[in-house]
């Protein structure tokens, strides 16, 4: 893969043990504004303060409308299509992460917290391995065709949403040398971002106890005792919300079997009644919107599959008022 980095600053975050197992093409490393760094599977705010050093340097001084200031305007015009961001670096700064939705929405969540979300976002979907087959090769490598047991993007929401290719030597050359295409970016009130997806649960898994809205609209509604006023019809879980390409921003759906168990139960499970569905969504409950609040005695919230530590009484995700400056095709 040849690569020519002209005017540009690139950081590439490998993310977990798949990520750093890829065999990047030598080009990157010599070329002139590159920096590689590996990292945890899902960083922390302290493995990624590099991340506003960098931003800080190229734009030392943010002269652009404010967080509050972009609130305050009569007509917020950013609530509609997505745009461009509006700050001139010194340089274009380009950003990609190689590794999972959850590794990817850990840098947005940095950079969010930060409010330096103008730099561009490419992504490299690598999941982490399970119970993959052994590499053979003793590497997965991203400079040609990808391997039989290279980590797959199919794990990818974000991946999905945006169709970057699930070949990572095409979806590297894409976050290397394709264009800002900006999306809405989701976020929830504790400041985390998502990058593929987010879902609302009851904590045990059991049916949900609580209320979801969209807007203005009731997704779901039920008691302890199943009984409903959901936008589906039966019995509810939850919830899935996913980030949309345009306005409004995000669109939810019921999820009308448990959320998927995990460790031995999961396994008796899967024996007892292999056709079962673990996360099924009614397509008739869709719902599309700016904003999503839920509320319930205890909640299990996920962001890109990480759960919250503890059960949550109420939740919101909403459309952040800056868009996310992703690469696309």
């Amino acid at each position: 893969m040849s690569v020519t980095m002209l005017g540009m600053r690139v950081l590439i975050l490998r993310c977990g043990e798949a990520a750093a197992e890829l065999v990047l093409p030598k080009t990157l490393y010599r070329s002139s504004g590159v920096e590689i760094f590996t990292l945890p599977a899902v960083p922390g705010r302290g493995d990624l303060k590099f991340l506003s050093e960098h931003a800080t340097e190229l734009l030392p001084v943010d002269s652009t409308p404010s967080l509050e200031e972009i609130q305050a305007q009569p007509r917020v015009e950013h609530m509609a299509a997505p745009q461009l961001a509006p700050q001139q670096p010194v340089m274009p700064l380009r950003i990609i992460v190689i590794g999972s939705d959850a590794a990817l929405s850990a840098v947005l969540t940095r950079l969010l917290r930060a409010d330096q979300l103008w730099p561009q976002i490419g992504f490299v979907p690598v999941a982490e391995p399970t119970n993959s087959a052994v590499d053979t090769t003793g590497s997965k490598n991203v400079s040609g065709p990808a391997t039989e047991n290279a980590a797959s993007s199919t794990a990818s929401t974000a991946a999905q949403n945006w169709s970057i290719p699930a070949d990572p030597a095409a979806a590297l050359k894409l976050a290397l040398t394709g264009e800002v295409k900006p999306v809405p970016l989701i976020r929830n009130d504790a400041g985390q971002a998502v990058a593929g997806s987010a879902a609302i649960s009851q904590w045990d898994a059991s049916a949900m106890t609580g209320e979801i809205i969209v807007d203005d609209a009731t997704l779901l509604q039920q008691d302890a005792q199943g009984s409903a006023d959901n936008a589906s019809r039966s019995l509810a879980y939850g919830a899935r919300l996913v980030p949309m390409l345009n306005a409004p921003g995000i669109a939810a759906a019921v999820h009308t079997a448990a959320p998927q168990p995990r460790g031995l139960f999961a396994r008796w499970r899967k024996k007892k009644n292999p056709g079962a569905s673990v996360s099924q969504l009614d397509p008739h409950s869709l719902v599309t919107g700016r904003a999503v609040q839920a509320g319930g005695p205890e909640m299990a919230v996920h962001v890109d599959g990480v759960r919250s530590k503890r059960p949550q009484k109420r939740v919101t995700f909403y459309r952040h008022l800056r868009d996310l400056q992703i690469i696309r095709p």
